[in-house]
């Protein structure tokens, strides 16, 4: 009994020891400080591991370097654009970018996005769709192809897409793979044996360095990047796997965003991923050389920044965003993603913004992915409801798009969901668009998909069990850590 009683003390004093770590060293928002300091007193030591595991601090450390940066004229374009931007002089090529200007600026200011404006942007809505057109790309590769995914599948899809990239390698084409440990764990080395035999590199993000222990397990690289030849990007939702193409018996039809981006938004694009890729290799760094950045003729118009953020950047960049296309809607904010677990202030932001009469429209899945995840949002889509917003379940399988779209003005399509994780856990790239025509495209996809959605309402929503309603509370209650 007096053993007991000593080890029983040990682990309250270091209960306190830990929850002391938390709330003064880490210095965390208040809602996560809640959730952690729950879990470390409700499951003494355990809760301390999964501390571990899952709360890292990254932001004092410098993960990302790149020594050549300065020779891509990236940086001098930054300060040409922020110098201009303080004079009132900065020129605008299209109306939604001139008034928009403040919303560039702090991404110019915050995120050293540059802005560029004489891009041609195609949207894919449909996996095959996608797929067919990357492959094409592919194939007329002339000089190097850089795909980075945050899944990469073992099934006929992820085959299909490294015989390819097996084969350009054997043509000559310099061909670098990156992807997430986490996201594409199922992977093995013998998936990528004939593909490195080929001259191909391929590389993990945070590997674990021993098995079955990854001490930044919680710090996912979610971005979804392919540039080639320097000519074309694409960003947006899909990874690479059969269910994307909608071959998933659980979820059925994928539907997901995607864009095919040709212009200068692709040098931006270009750089995060040599970020990315110099972060992840330790004998691969790609250094600089001027087929990297070439002379893109563009017959384009639209404006665009790209936007990163991840766990060591010191302001939630994508978030932020989000956060003032929002207050600057005037008349509509349409809203697509698969978990809708807004921090406060974009909490606060999306409910001013219907209460004050702009016409909030939000459109969900209506079957889970991730249980906790998916209770969660509903405990938020409740009070969106009592705000008057309209809420959409999408029945034709499941919707992983991340879109916003402000007053079919401006828009933002990318990794980033509308959630927690994405905004504070996960390393993620959208594209702020800046083009009347593509916002009113992206709107008009939004109509479409109403066809195959269902109106939520407020009298359906509170009809719903006692166990249910129990299910949110709990997952609500975890949010900020899910």
């Amino acid at each position: 009994m007096h053993v007991t009683s000593i080890i029983l003390g040990l682990v309250i004093v270091l209960n306190i020891l830990f929850a002391i770590v938390v709330v003064f060293k880490e210095r965390r928002d208040a809602a996560s400080t809640w959730a952690w300091l729950l879990v470390l007193f409700f499951i003494p030591i355990l809760g301390f591991a999964l501390y571990l595991l899952f709360a890292q601090n990254l932001k004092s450390v410098r993960l990302f370097h790149w020594d050549d940066l300065q020779k891509t004229g990236i940086e001098k374009v930054l300060l040409s654009q922020m110098d201009s931007m303080y004079r009132g002089d900065f020129s605008f090529a299209n109306r939604a970018a001139q008034d928009n200007r403040d919303l560039i600026h702090m991404q110019l200011n915050e995120n050293q996005a540059i802005f560029t404006d004489d891009n041609n942007v195609e949207i894919f809505t449909d996996g095959r769709d996608k797929f067919q057109r990357l492959f094409q790309d592919i194939e007329e590769a002339k000089e190097y192809i850089h795909i980075q995914y945050y899944i990469i599948r073992r099934d006929q899809l992820g085959k299909r897409l490294i015989a390819l990239l097996t084969k350009k390698a054997r043509e000559g084409v310099k061909v670098r793979v990156l992807y997430d440990q986490l996201g594409s764990r199922k992977l093995t080395k013998g998936f990528f044996k004939a593909f490195r035999e080929a001259g191909g590199e391929a590389e993990a993000f945070f590997p674990s360095k021993l098995r079955f222990i990854n001490l930044r397990l919680n710090y996912r690289n979610h971005r979804k990047l392919v540039i080639i030849d320097g000519d074309i990007g694409y960003v947006g939702g899909f990874n690479v796997g059969d269910e994307y193409l909608g071959l998933n018996s659980r979820f059925g039809y994928w539907r997901d965003t995607h864009l095919r981006i040709q212009g200068e938004a692709v040098y931006a694009m270009q750089v995060r991923f040599i970020l990315d890729w110099n972060q992840a290799s330790h004998h691969h760094d790609i250094v600089y050389e001027p087929n990297l950045f070439p002379k893109i003729n563009s017959p384009g118009n639209v404006g665009i920044q790209i936007v990163t953020s991840g766990p060591d950047s010191e302001y939630e960049h994508i978030k932020n965003g989000y956060i003032k296309m929002i207050t600057s809607a005037k008349r509509s904010i349409y809203i697509q993603t698969p978990y809708f677990i807004p921090d406060a202030s974009l909490f606060d932001a999306l409910r001013i913004a219907s209460l004050s009469g702009v016409k909030v429209h939000l459109m969900i899945p209506d079957k889970p992915d991730h249980p906790f995840v998916y209770w969660a949002t509903w405990s938020y889509i409740g009070e969106m409801l009592q705000t008057g917003a309209n809420v959409y379940l999408y029945n034709n399988g499941f919707i992983h798009a991340k879109t916003i779209i402000i007053d079919e003005t401006i828009s933002s399509v990318g990794t980033a969901n509308i959630d927690v994780r994405s905004f504070r856990l996960n390393f993620e790239v959208n594209a702020f668009l800046y083009d009347e025509l593509l916002s009113r495209r992206l709107t008009e996809i939004f109509h479409h998909d109403l066809r195959v959605s269902s109106l939520l309402t407020l009298e359906e929503y509170e009809k719903r069990s006692r166990w249910i309603k129990f299910k949110e509370s709990i997952s609500r209650l975890l949010s900020p850590i899910l």
